[in-house]
């Protein structure tokens, strides 16, 4: 491909541009290249790239003709867009000024094929009047935008993931608010434990061994809340030894009798620290995490254990128990303040056991039972709240500590009342 078909039909002079350095368009950077041509000559490409594989041949005139063409256009353009910044042909200072070339050429046309460096228009009146080139970034000046309207404040979302955003608990929205450790289990476990407390009026009116199903449940119910209440899961080993020890203080009081229920229950949690204490002396785990995995295996058997007291006392003192924890837990989930909700539960847990000890032998003295089978019950449901326990610590020890924790009370307050 010869070089005089792009510059006129002319030979390449070297000093045509005027400054003399004899260097060639066609070599060397471009944009050094195109800096040092002059207005006529410009830079092309003789090897084939992925937009340069056909080039038509065309001539000066006409790309003359296309140059003027576009200046036409770029003229009424500036009758409705003044203010808007146009490219200039480069100054030249032993030619005249060029008209204004078009920003944009479209493929496959003459001046396409003789693109010139375009700059503002602003450097153009620049080298008109004889001044330095003023750079192009500093002749834009910025823009400001008026604000736009504001969006009502709505809900926050986080970035669209691919497996989905888990929902934030309720225990983790308060603690990110900072707000109170203390968050009540609510309706559903309230319903739970009066069901149950229900459960062991109906078996304790049955007999002992009508008793015993569902005192299973709540034992197993209670071994698991309270290993997931100290934050510890899974814990099957615990669980499991927790269980067993509600299950050997339910075998013992069984084999001997109810008359001797305080020795059955207070020797079989004896037994079961010595054997947490022998387990716990073989763990391989750091000092700090065995002491609080002794503590918490100590407490979940000692609960599961006091359970019993439900199997060992009256069954009239069960029956007035269990209605008082059912009405005090009913209470309290009810949206009064707080006090005012307190108060309730404790008149609900007596007006209960009122009503049962009617039932019973107890007669008026159940609501001494009852009030305090409830005190008890909420101080359960207390330490079930607290921490910011999670829905499962809700749905196993927010059900089971408040009939664990009366279980004493129907127990001592039924021999001192019968």
């Amino acid at each position: 491909m010869s070089n005089d078909q792009y510059y006129g039909g002319q030979q390449y002079d070297p000093y045509a541009n005027g400054n003399g350095n004899g260097q060639n368009p066609n070599q060397g950077p471009a944009n050094q290249g195109q800096a040092n041509q002059g207005p006529d000559v410009t830079q092309t490409w003789e090897g084939q790239t992925w937009d340069t594989s056909y080039q038509p041949t065309v001539s000066y005139e006409q790309v003359q003709a296309e140059r003027a063409r576009a200046a036409q256009q770029e003229a009424y353009r500036q009758q409705y867009a003044p203010d808007q910044q146009q490219p200039y042909a480069p100054y030249a200072p032993d030619q005249a000024a060029q008209p204004p070339a078009a920003s944009y050429e479209s493929y496959g046309t003459p001046a396409a094929y003789y693109a010139e460096p375009q700059q503002a228009q602003g450097q153009a009146q620049a080298h008109g009047q004889g001044q330095a080139p003023i750079p192009a970034h500093a002749s834009a000046a910025p823009v400001e935008t008026a604000p736009g309207p504001v969006a009502e404040a709505g809900p926050s979302y986080s970035s669209p993931t691919t497996s989905g955003n888990t929902r934030i608990t309720d225990a983790q929205r308060a603690r990110a608010e900072g707000r109170s450790p203390v968050i009540e289990p609510g309706m559903q476990p309230a319903a739970l434990t009066a069901v149950l407390g229900l459960l062991l009026a109906g078996g304790a009116a049955l007999g002992t061994y009508g008793l015993l199903v569902p005192l299973v449940l709540l034992q197993g119910l209670t071994a698991a809340g309270w290993f997931r209440l100290n934050g510890m899961w899974p814990a099957r080993q615990g669980i499991a030894l927790a269980f067993a020890g509600g299950l050997a203080a339910d075998a013992a009081l069984l084999a001997t009798g109810r008359e001797n229920a305080a020795a059955a229950i207070l020797g079989t949690l004896g037994v079961w620290v010595l054997l947490c204490l022998v387990l716990q002396l073989r763990s391989h785990a750091d000092p700090d995490e065995r002491m609080y995995g002794l503590m918490a295996t100590i407490a979940s058997a000692a609960l599961t254990v006091v359970a019993t007291g439900h199997l060992g006392a009256e069954p009239d003192a069960v029956v007035v128990g269990g209605v008082g924890v059912a009405a005090a837990v009913l209470a309290r989930v009810l949206p009064l303040p707080g006090p005012v909700s307190l108060i309730a539960a404790l008149l609900a847990a007596a007006g209960a056991g009122i009503a049962a000890g009617g039932l019973t032998d107890l007669g008026s003295s159940g609501a001494l039972l009852g009030l305090g089978a409830g005190v008890c019950a909420l101080v359960g449901l207390r330490v079930a709240s607290y921490d910011y326990p999670s829905r499962f610590v809700h749905m196993t020890a927010g059900v089971a500590l408040p009939l664990t924790a009366a279980a004493p009370a129907v127990y001592l307050l039924g021999r001192a009342l019968a």
